[in-house]
Order: structure tokens, then sequence, then C-alpha cells
């Protein structure tokens, strides 16, 4: 229930107020214009082989190619004709880009696909109409959504309430942001517990273990603000699985190079379900993230938690997956 500026994923309501309104300067900050690497970047890829060419001459044609004349091509290819120009675009690179990539790999050339698996995270918090400024968001739905990579489908779901301690009593207008009713957060479990079913769910899935994953939200403020707090607040020390994550905004407008306004819409999709419900918003990411997947997007981990610090994870920094879930020791 934390007030999201939650645009980006549901377009037709009113924009919801001030836990998640953004400075100017933040804003700029999701969308960085010095991302100049190339979206394949990698430490270790070396682009003087000669399929980077034939990709390059390839998106020079597309580039110079009308919306009907790109429309025709992707219906041609039995692609999604969906999305606005950038987004039908960026579906056509992608696609030669994937099918050279595919034949050079065919000959031993360079590949890629990193993670196996990519969890998405959207809690839902406490809040009121007007949050004071030290107002302490606790955690009262833990939803998780798990893609697939390799099959992109959306394999698996969880999700947990979580009853809150600092303020026990929900305001009436986070039941009805929510849909969260205090009956549901009386009869739940404290978080540190919520934490542990978390910690097991990801383990069974043999995840960090048995096969790569990452850590995906909707912004920076899931892990760096609510989480972040909410392991003050019950006296545990904050989660390492859940220390570095991707953050799809700043992928999606690296990706598309175009300016974040209603992902969704620009994809030309709907959302599903009801807004603000964890699990329901977590799904509509999580079939964003799909998406950008299938448009040939290669979603990396981008942002971090360092000394109770929100920072930026360089495009060009290695790519590793996230650590074996372990349950978090009690602060000192």
């Amino acid at each position: 229930g934390r007030r999201k500026c939650s645009q980006h994923l549901h377009p037709s309501e009113p924009r919801a107020s001030p836990t998640k309104t953004r400075t100017h300067q933040e804003t700029k900050s999701i969308c960085p214009d010095d991302e100049t690497a190339p979206e394949t970047s990698q430490s270790n890829k070396d682009f003087s082989h000669p399929v980077y060419k034939e990709i390059a001459l390839a998106n020079g044609h597309i580039n110079r190619m009308s919306k009907d004349e790109l429309r025709v091509k992707l219906s041609e290819l039995k692609l999604d004709t969906r999305g606005v120009k950038d987004v039908m675009k960026k579906r056509l690179k992608n696609h030669y880009k994937k099918q050279k990539l595919l034949q050079s790999a065919a000959e031993g050339g360079p590949t890629d696909t990193y993670y196996d698996y990519i969890c998405v995270v959207d809690f839902e918090a406490t809040c009121e109409e007007d949050n004071p400024s030290d107002f302490l968001h606790e955690i009262i739905e833990f939803p998780m959504v798990l893609i697939n990579t390799h099959t992109l489908q959306i394999v698996d779901t969880f999700q947990a309430y979580v009853k809150p301690e600092v303020n026990p009593q929900l305001s009436d207008f986070c039941v009805k942001l929510t849909g969260i009713t205090q009956e549901t957060v009386d009869g739940a479990d404290p978080f540190p517990d919520v934490l542990h079913r978390v910690v097991e769910w990801l383990q069974e899935r043999e995840l960090g273990t048995k096969y790569k994953y990452a850590m995906l939200t909707d912004g920076a403020w899931d892990m760096s603000k609510f989480l972040n707090i909410q392991c003050r607040i019950s006296r545990i020390r904050y989660p390492q699985f859940a220390k570095k994550w991707i953050n799809i905004r700043k992928s999606y407008c690296n990706f598309y190079k175009t300016k974040l306004s209603t992902m969704l819409e620009k994809l030309g999709m709907k959302y599903e379900g009801r807004p603000h419900c964890g699990l329901d918003d977590s799904h509509n990411i999580a079939r964003i993230a799909v998406r950008m997947l299938q448009d040939g997007c290669q979603l990396r981990v981008n942002e971090r938690m360092h000394g109770g610090q929100l920072l930026s994870v360089p495009s060009s920094a290695p790519v590793e997956g996230a650590p074996p879930p372990r349950n978090p020791g009690n602060r000192e």
C-alpha cells in the first residue's frame, strides 16, 4: 500500500500521491542519458567480430523505415506489431540481431543468455493519504513472480501478507488503495517469518545453487526504501540475495531509448488485474519483462544496496547472479 507513482503501469487511473512522486532530479536518474554502452555490453564481449558489422547495417536500414513499413515487416516475420514506432524499430532490430547471433553461434561466435530465472518483486506497504516525512512504511504484502528466461514464460508465483508492528492499524486510504483489509493483516505472520518462507520458496526452486537468477523491481523503492526500512523495524540484517536487482524502469528507458510514460501502453498492452495489488502489479511487471526479453533486451542487474545506500551498477560491470538465498541474522 505504498503509493507508488504507478502511472507507468496503470495509465487510466489518477496519479497516486506523495510517497512515490519523484523530483526532476530523481526522474533524470531513472533514464540516464549517458548510457552509451551497447545493450549487449559485457566486459568480455568482442565487438570487432564481423557479425556486429552486419547488425549495424541492418539497423541503419530499419532506422529509415516508416511506421507502416515497420508494421508490414513485423507482420511478415510473424512478430508482434503492437507498440509505438520506437518499440517496433527495436523489436525488428533485435529480431535480426538474434538471427545473426544465432547463425554466428552455430559457427562458434558470440551468444548471450545469463540468468536462468528472473524474480519480480513489488511490495505493498502501509501508507496514509498525506504521509508525514518520517512515516515508517511497513511491508504488508510480499509477492514474487518467477520468469524462466529460456522459455520466456511466467512459471511460478508466491504471495504472503505481513502483519505490521509499528502501525498495526491500516489507514482507510491504505485499505482502499491496496484492497488489503485489516482482518487480512491481523491474521498474517510478522515480517521475519514471511521472509523465512520467501527464502524457503527460493531455495526449493534451486535459485542461486543450480540456477542463476536475479531480482527485478519497478523502480528503486522496493528494495532501497521498503525492504531497507522493514529490516530495521524487524531488527534483522538486510538479506544478501536482495542487495542487487534489475530496475526495469532504467532497463526500459535505455533499451527502447524512449522516455518512460506508461510502459504497458507504449508496448501496446493493457494492465491485468487490480492496480496496487502487489501480486497483480508484479504479474504486469513480469509481462513487461517478458516482452522486453522477447524484443531482445538483455536484462541485467543495474542497481544495488551498499552500506544502506542506493548505488547504480554500471553496464560494464561483470554480470553475476544473486547469491543463494539465506535467512539474514539479527542486527547486533
